[in-house]
């Protein structure tokens, strides 16, 4: 029994480990899914869930750090039932949320591990259950999962984690994550992005007489009734799907793909960090013969105009929708400089580059 003891303990602190890590080389991507939960909950549980939204980055990075403290202290063995009860409790909770979700197809994509593998609602539910398991599994043989001899050595490197946690989370947010697993990271080229890399292929589930039947291709026999289409090749999805961008005069995707643009990208004006747009705008001014610098928004025009008239922005506008803005980059605001639609630079408003570090990206 101590070699499945050690192999569950082992699985479990390395996942829940993994897993952290993964989320908190994204905080305000964590902060984002916790906000999606947070909505959901107000509208169909309770309306305090709306008053959680403004610090859900404070709670993600709470829950985040302390799934990375719980698997370090599960492998050095520190204080094991205080560990085990406190996991139970974790993962009962992460289990309710993924099965809300997957039930009533609230937030199709849980987060569970960032944007680094996308789960769907049943997969991530499934993967609860069996952490569930796993973990039940300690809670039964808690007397015989001794805690180490001596707790100083988990005890540091408790310690010493949760200050790697807080440097990397501090990176992350005033700066930009340090692995970008999303599909507008540096070096994407969003045309072919945007197309599917082959043809899709289908399964038809069909029935007849009350059989059920799988065709490869739709049956030409009208006699069977069509019960569900499955994609075989999924991977073939474009990665980029949701890109587009417009004004009042029509549509301007194909536009900032073309030559070379500098996005300055708001994916809310009201939580932009106004003390960058200055040095922005000095910016702009600096590449203007290299590059056009364009304003990408979420806003209404309104709200925009009178943001725009406060901090003196001479650029042109045009609208996206806000979770495309979100995903593209972390930062309010943040700028993508893009040659041919490929994604040469990104940068958080807080590391704004410099007119000669434009121009070396444009050789």
């Amino acid at each position: 029994m101590k070699i499945v003891d050690n192999f569950v303990r082992w699985f479990v602190g390395v996942l829940f480990i993994f897993s952290g890590l993964v989320k908190l080389n994204d905080p305000v991507g964590t902060a984002i899914k916790m906000e999606e939960y947070f909505e959901v909950f107000a509208n169909d549980i309770a309306g305090f869930f709306h008053y959680l939204v403004p610090i859900a980055l404070y709670i993600g990075l709470f829950v985040v750090i302390l799934e990375i403290l719980l698997g370090v202290a599960l492998l050095f063995r520190w204080r094991m039932k205080l560990t085990i009860y406190t996991l139970l409790g974790l993962i009962v909770f992460f289990t309710f949320l993924t099965f809300y979700s997957a039930a009533f197809n609230k937030v199709t994509d849980c987060g569970c591990f960032g944007d680094a593998i996308a789960l769907t609602p049943w997969q991530s539910f499934g993967k609860d259950i069996l952490l569930l398991l796993l973990i039940g599994y300690m809670v039964f043989r808690r007397n015989e999962m001794r805690s180490a001899a001596s707790l100083t050595l988990g005890s540091f490197a408790l310690a010493a984690s949760l200050i790697l946690c807080i440097i990397l989370a501090y990176v992350a947010i005033e700066h930009l994550p340090l692995i970008d697993f999303r599909p507008y990271k540096v070096g994407v080229d969003m045309r072919k992005a945007m197309v599917q890399s082959e043809d899709f292929r289908y399964r038809y589930i069909m029935e007849k007489d009350g059989e059920k039947y799988e065709f490869d291709a739709y049956p030409t026999d009208n006699t069977y009734k069509f019960l569900e289409m499955i994609l075989l090749n999924p991977e073939a999805e474009p990665k980029i799907k949701d890109y587009n961008v417009w004004n009042d005069d029509g549509d301007f995707t194909e536009a900032t793909l073309t030559g070379v643009k500098l996005l300055v990208i708001f994916s809310d004006v009201n939580k932009a960090r106004i003390r960058t747009i200055p040095e922005i705008m000095n910016l702009s001014g600096q590449i203007q013969n290299i590059a056009e610098t364009w304003v990408i928004m979420s806003n209404d025009e309104a709200t925009y105009e009178s943001f725009r008239h406060e901090h003196q922005i001479a650029l042109p506008y045009y609208f996206a929708d806000g979770t495309l803005l979100k995903t593209m980059v972390r930062s309010v605001p943040g700028l993508l400089l893009l040659k041919d639609g490929v994604i040469l630079g990104k940068w958080h408003n807080n590391d704004i580059p410099t007119s000669e570090e434009i121009a070396a990206l444009l050789q």
